[in-house]
Parts: structure tokens; sequence; C-alpha cells
């Protein structure tokens, strides 16, 4: 391991307040193409190398469960219970897993996370070959599966602060979200296009083999423990509960926090994009609409990373949460007014572009305004709140949607999370004043 990247030169911490001097402002077309300077750092840049095998790879699985679930039962409804299934142990552990990554080697913790994710994608495929054709097996990998992943998520950006200088931190918050979009429309083509070609239970061993690469990555990132080495931590419930505490003594964590819930559980309207789909869009093609709608986001969140380059030159992090999360309220109203379907998914694309730009900024946030031994709790609970949010908005939406109809469920979960977030900057103006 190449000992330089251990200097606090190569490293240095966003707690210390030093960072090396920025290099000159790009001009023209540059200041607004992403801003690419934490990959000049080696330790970073393997951990995004890595995020990218992940973004894709994770997807591939992602694709067969569900699909060989559904080969199995022939039911949708056996396909949603197995997304239950792997939610709880995702949240457990996840704020579990932010309580570990603050008291030892978070290196350390990502190479066993990372091995166990592996091994559960070796599992898959040894299970998918020998033709078991079991739901319950497949849930209890689904499980383990994502409970590695809760233990490996607030660790792995829990290190972002520790690789580079907290100048550096929004430009390194985007390229990280860009990769995982990227992956969330690359990797779903990808499965699709391999299912016919080498069989489904491929798929599985693809995942798992691409996982080696990343082991490897991370073997290579320099060592993470605790800052304060003299201070003697415990990772049980009781440091979660402090870390809950610890958010709602820091009101800008909990706002940047109910910012997203808001936008999340009032205003993801992905529940309802099947019977747009059959119904307001049929006249396009049931098949073409519903393929359009599942991919505007994520397509309209890489747009707004790969022209990021602005995001580094903004202050005003908090006001930046806010004006996306509006932006948002605005686009998903917009998306459930259109009658066309071009345009409906030019509106979820811009909401792609807002959720990119709160994402960024919440992250940067949450990196730049916790200490180094809360970030990995403070990276548990967002993970529960990304996780969490979206599957409580398709209950919220698919009721509504059956009560007042699809298109008035999106419009008015739009208007109220334009209405909420406004309340909320105005009653509460921590979130808007906070400048990095």
């Amino acid at each position: 391991m190449d000992t330089s990247e251990n200097s606090t030169a190569e490293r240095p911490d966003a707690d210390d307040g030093t960072a090396r001097q920025e290099p000159p402002r790009a001009r023209g077309w540059r200041r607004w193409a992403m801003d690419t300077r934490p990959l000049r750092r080696p330790a970073y840049r393997r951990l995004w190398t890595s995020t990218i095998v992940t973004a894709v790879g994770s997807q591939l699985t992602a694709v067969a469960v569900p699909k060989q679930i559904y080969d199995i039962t022939g039911s949708s409804a056996w396909v949603g219970y197995a997304s239950l299934a792997g939610l709880l142990p995702l949240m457990v552990f996840a704020l579990w897993g932010g309580a570990i990554a603050d008291t030892m080697d978070r290196r350390r913790l990502l190479l066993i996370t990372n091995t166990g994710i592996a091994v559960t994608s070796l599992l898959f495929w040894v299970q998918a070959v020998a033709g078991l054709d079991s739901v319950p097996v497949l849930m209890v990998l689904l499980a383990l599966q994502q409970a590695f992943f809760g233990l490996n998520s607030p660790a792995r950006t829990a290190s972002i602060a520790r690789l580079v200088p907290a100048g550096e931190l929004t430009a390194a918050n985007a390229l990280g979200s860009t990769v995982m979009q990227t992956g969330a429309v690359v990797g779903p083509m990808l499965a699709g296009a391999l299912i016919p070609v080498v069989g489904l239970p491929e798929l599985y061993l693809i995942d798992a083999v691409a996982l080696c690469a990343t082991l490897w990555a991370v073997y290579r990132l320099p060592p993470l423990p605790p800052l304060d080495s003299t201070v003697k931590r415990r990772a049980g419930w009781r440091e979660v509960a402090a870390g809950f505490r610890y958010i709602g003594l820091h009101k800008v964590l909990l706002l940047s926090f109910l910012a997203d819930i808001i936008a999340m559980v009032l205003g993801m309207p992905r529940a309802l994009f099947p019977q747009l789909a059959a119904e307001t869009y049929a006249p396009y093609g049931e098949g073409l609409a519903l393929g359009l709608l599942f991919a505007a986001i994520p397509v309209g969140a890489v747009l707004g990373g790969l022209f990021s380059g602005t995001f580094s030159r903004a202050r005003r992090h908090g006001l930046m949460v806010i004006a996306a999360v509006v932006a948002w309220g605005v686009a998903v109203t917009g998306f459930g007014l259109s009658d066309s379907l071009w345009i409906a998914a030019a509106f979820l694309a811009v909401a792609g572009v807002a959720d990119m730009v709160s994402m960024v900024f919440r992250g940067a946030i949450l990196l730049s305004a916790a200490t180094d031994e809360m970030r990995g709790r403070m990276q548990g609970v967002f993970t529960v709140v990304v996780a969490g949010g979206p599957r409580l908005a398709d209950v919220l939406h698919g009721t509504a949607g059956s009560a007042f109809g699809p298109r008035a469920a999106v419009v008015g979960g739009g208007l109220l999370v334009v209405a909420a977030t406004l309340l909320l900057a105005t009653v509460t103006p921590a979130l808007r004043r906070y400048r990095v």
C-alpha cells in the first residue's frame, strides 16, 4: 500500500479546516461541466471506481431477483413482498452500521461488508443454478444482502470526508451520485439485454465477480480509523439513539432530513406510473410509456450531475436544498398536468435534475456539519430516509390514486411538496441560512 496516501497532505480532513489551494477556476463551458478535482486524489478515485462497479452490478441483481420470483410464482404481489422483506434489514442494519462506522476503521468495515455482499451474490447464483425455485430462500438471501448493504453504505459515504478536503465535498458527492444514477439507467438495460443471451443465473455471477474488483479497490484505500483513538467507543443501540439526539440538537441536519422526507413521501409518484401508462398515455403504447416514465427521473439526474460544475462554487448549501425540493414539487406538478407523454417525461427529467441537486447538497451538509465521530450515524439515518421515503410514497400515492385518480394524486402531491417546503423554510430559517 502506498504510504504517501496516509499523510495529511494526501487526504486532508474536513474537520481541521485545512485544504489545498484550489486551482484556477474554469472559464466558459467548463464552468458548467462536472467538477472532477476529487478524482485527482488516488484514495478517493479508488473508492469512486469501486462505486461504478457496484452501481451497475447491483442493478443486475436488483433485476434478477424480482424476475426470478415472478417466474416462480407468476404473481406481482410476491415481488412486492420480497421488496418489503429487504427493507426492514436494510433500515435496521443501516442504523447499526452507522454506529459501527464511528467506532472502527471504516476501510476494514468496507472490506468485511463488501465480502458479505459478494458471497451473497454467489449464493444467489448457486440457488439459481441448482434450480431450487424457492421464494423463501430468495427472500432470506435478499434480506441478508440488504443487511450487508445497510452496514456498508454509512461507512462508504462517511469515508469521503476523510479522502478529500472540505472544499471538494460537493464535487465528490456529485461524482458519486451521478455514478449511482447512471447505474440505475444502464444496469436494468444491460440486464434486459443479457438475460436472453446468458440466462438469469449468470446475472448473479457477473455481480459477484464484479464485486471482487470492488474489494481490491477498497483494499487499496488508506486506513480510516476514528480520529481520536484515545476515546473508547461502543456500537450499541444506545449509540444509535445518541445519533438521533445529535440530529435533534443540530437543526440544519434535522431540516435536511425533513426536506428529503417531504420531497420523497409527498412527491414521488412512481407507484402511479403503470396506471398512467395504461390509461393516460395508452395511445403512445403502454410499454413505451412505462419505460419512459421510469427512465426519465434517473436520466435527468445523470444530466444534472454531468453539468454540476457550478455546485462547487455554491456556498449557501441550505438554500440550494430548499430551491431543489421546491423545483422537484413544481416539476412533479407539471408532470401530473401533462397530456403529452413527451412533455410528461421532460417534466420528470427536470425533477431528476432537481433531485440530483438536492442529493448533492444534502450529502455535503451531512459531511460538513457533522463531526467525524458522528458521520457514520448520520449516513445511517440518511440511508434509512432514502430507502424508506419512496416506499412510503408508493403506499400513499397508490392509495390516493385509487381514491382520486392518478393525475389528481400526482398534482396534489407536487403542490404539497412546494407548500410544505416553503413553510419549513419560513418557520425554521436555520436551513436556508446555512453556509458551508
